[in-house]
């Protein structure tokens, strides 16, 4: 049931405060609504739980008053494309068939729905993918002021000694511009976990060939607080309203 409401106070209110104090729910309980994308003024979803309302705007609770967007978690597979395909390349929005489903999920793509990556994972790597059409999750992911980390769990071919940790760690550039600091963890004797917080093209691949090491995999599987679990290879789930209101806090 949706109840609705011109705010028709003098000055600017957080939407949570006004909500308790209404009667609607407690600040709590509005935060979990606007987390749930249930919460929209004058038509738009709120996605802040920060957002104020206005005097003159309407407010409606506990109802979506669009099609949900759909924001999917792969776990991409080496040869799949990220976006566009050339040639014969298959491109990830591909695996978004129900028979790759895991779970359920509010909609499936149709043959226009936009689903561009949020994130760059290139066709010789794998792991965790998020495709979205949804432009505030968007902006939380790989905005310029999105500070979301990203893991990777890398396997490399030729010697690993502590001077190459050290300039992977802090000490090299990229197209002309210095990277930003990178933790590198060494796991095995040729396994390394990386942590960025860039992703600038095939970054891990050309940080590597600058120490004269070889990437035979590279495995995705953190963007933020969101981690690839158990999700099969070539499988894929809806991404869920608390996991989409933890990135975009986490971005911040």
């Amino acid at each position: 049931m949706t109840w609705s409401k011109t705010y028709a106070g003098a000055e600017p209110q957080r939407v949570n405060k006004w909500l308790a104090g209404e009667g609607v729910c407690s600040r709590r309980e509005a935060e979990d609504l606007i987390a749930k994308g249930q919460v929209w003024i004058d038509g738009e979803r709120v996605d802040d739980p920060g957002r104020k309302i206005l005097p003159g705007q309407r407010i409606e609770v506990g109802a979506s008053q669009a099609a949900p967007k759909i924001s999917a978690v792969i776990n991409k597979p080496v040869g799949v494309v990220s976006a566009q395909p050339e040639g014969d390349q298959i491109p990830a929005v591909r695996l978004l068939t129900k028979a790759s489903l895991i779970g359920k999920a509010d909609a499936l793509p149709t043959k226009t729905t936009s689903l561009p990556p949020l994130g760059r994972l290139d066709q010789d790597s794998r792991g965790l993918l998020l495709l979205s059409e949804d432009g505030v999750l968007a902006k939380a992911v790989i905005g310029p002021e999105s500070k979301l980390d990203k893991e990777y769990l890398v396997r490399v071919a030729g010697p690993v000694t502590d001077r190459k940790l050290a300039l992977l760690r802090h000490g090299l550039s990229l197209d002309g511009r210095t990277l930003k600091p990178a933790k590198i963890e060494q796991i095995e004797p040729q396994r390394l976990r990386f942590t960025l917080v860039e992703g600038r093209n095939r970054q891990i691949r050309r940080m590597c060939e600058l120490v004269d090491l070889d990437v035979t995999d590279l495995y995705r599987i953190r963007i933020g607080p969101l981690k690839i679990g158990d999700l099969p290879e070539g499988k894929w789930r809806a991404l869920t309203d608390a996991e989409r209101a933890a990135m975009i806090r986490a971005s911040k």
